[in-house]
């Protein structure tokens, strides 16, 4: 509790400066925000944000006296930092958030006020975008990974032989209409439809996590829980010289609990690499339970296999013919667009892939995630 006075000492601040600025700010409301914060990460502005927002806010024409005394408080807009504030934000200098300030009245502030970002931003975002995950320094890849734990995807979905009432379609609904037809006396006024049903697609992420694969495995393991955190129709395992499940580790509230939970389930991290042999075991032990029937496997390796090529092939094609889609990410196909693979491994699953992509940027998980719900 000791190394907490500090930052309850800064909370308290801030709502003083709060108070000063018209909002009614009490004891109570302070107590409160400490213990929204507890939970939080303190060295975040998003949790600073908005955990101050929802608790010390309650009308909203506070919210732009808010948003002013946050910038100045925290981000040194036209007073300086205090102290304490320094203290507190030191551990997260390192990384690099963006926070953007919701609107508050449409038309009280400028379109750019309203659109302001807060945060600690140390380089072009656009640049870290390009930029490879092997090309760029851990406080780059601390940034880069801030950004990808909030990606929001989409997952690809199917129509199922159900059906469900719609407003339109090519199916009659007869009792719907008839129903109608009874209370207008016999008339037929309007005619009732049904539409088949949709329903989201298994996603299934396979991620290689051997040696040759360290400078890529983290954030492509950060994918995953982004992904994990979307939709619950989501499976994910590593593999280096075996075959593990990890989607109940990626089942943690924080990013980095997550992945180490997962780091401490594979023995073999950054291991040896046997791409068959792991394959075969996930559609024994697993593709033939269904868990890949009528999904999305999204393979995540390079393709050095030191295992028999046969195998590999034989898994691959099984694995096709129990899923809808096969995705695999090859970090060494960049943005060459003309890519052709040299290695063996590559070279015998290339029949049964659907879609190569990359996976070494931030820019091409983006692009994959906006393809996703496309390979319905």
């Amino acid at each position: 509790m000791a190394d907490d006075a500090p930052l309850v000492g800064v909370l308290v601040d801030f709502a003083a400066h709060l108070r000063r600025a018209g909002l009614a700010i009490g004891s109570g409301d302070v107590l409160t925000y400490c213990a929204a914060l507890a939970p939080l990460d303190p060295t975040d502005l998003l949790d600073l944000y908005w955990a101050g927002r929802t608790t010390m806010v309650t009308r909203h024409d506070q919210l732009p006296v808010y948003d002013r005394v946050f910038r100045q408080f925290f981000l040194d807009e036209g007073e300086a930092l205090p102290e304490p504030v320094r203290l507190a934000l030191r551990a997260g200098a390192e990384t690099r958030s963006v926070l953007q300030v919701p609107a508050t009245e449409p038309g009280t502030e400028d379109r750019n006020e309203q659109q302001a970002q807060l945060g600690l931003v140390g380089s072009d975002a656009e640049v870290l975008r390009h930029k490879a995950f092997a090309a760029c320094t851990p406080e780059e890849l601390a940034g880069l990974r801030r950004i990808v734990a909030r990606l929001r995807l989409a997952p690809p979905r199917r129509r199922t032989r159900r059906t469900a009432a719609a407003r339109d379609g090519r199916t009659p609904d007869p009792r719907r209409t008839v129903r109608a037809m009874m209370r207008d006396h016999g008339e037929l006024s309007t005619l009732h439809w049904r539409r088949r049903r949709l329903r989201q697609r298994p996603l299934i992420l396979i991620v290689d996590v051997s040696g040759s694969m360290a400078d890529y495995s983290r954030s492509l393991l950060q994918f995953a829980y982004s992904a994990r955190r979307a939709t619950a129709r989501v499976e994910a395992f590593c593999f280096g010289t075996r075959l593990t499940r990890i989607t109940r580790a990626l089942e943690r509230r924080r990013v980095d609990d997550a992945l180490a939970q997962a780091a401490r389930a594979v023995f073999d991290w950054e291991g040896g690499t046997r791409i068959g042999a792991s394959l075969d075991e996930f559609v024994r032990d697993w593709g033939r339970r269904g868990v890949c029937r009528g999904g999305i496997v999204v393979i995540c390796s390079d393709g050095l296999d030191r295992g028999d090529p046969q195998m590999l092939a034989t898994a691959t094609e099984r694995l096709a013919r129990l899923s809808h889609r096969v995705v695999w990410l090859n970090p060494h196909k960049g943005g060459n667009r003309t890519f052709q693979p040299s290695t063996l491994g590559m070279m015998v699953v290339a029949p049964y892939v659907d879609t190569l992509l990359s996976g070494h940027n931030l820019h091409s998980l983006e692009e994959f995630a906006a393809l996703l719900p496309e390979l319905s």
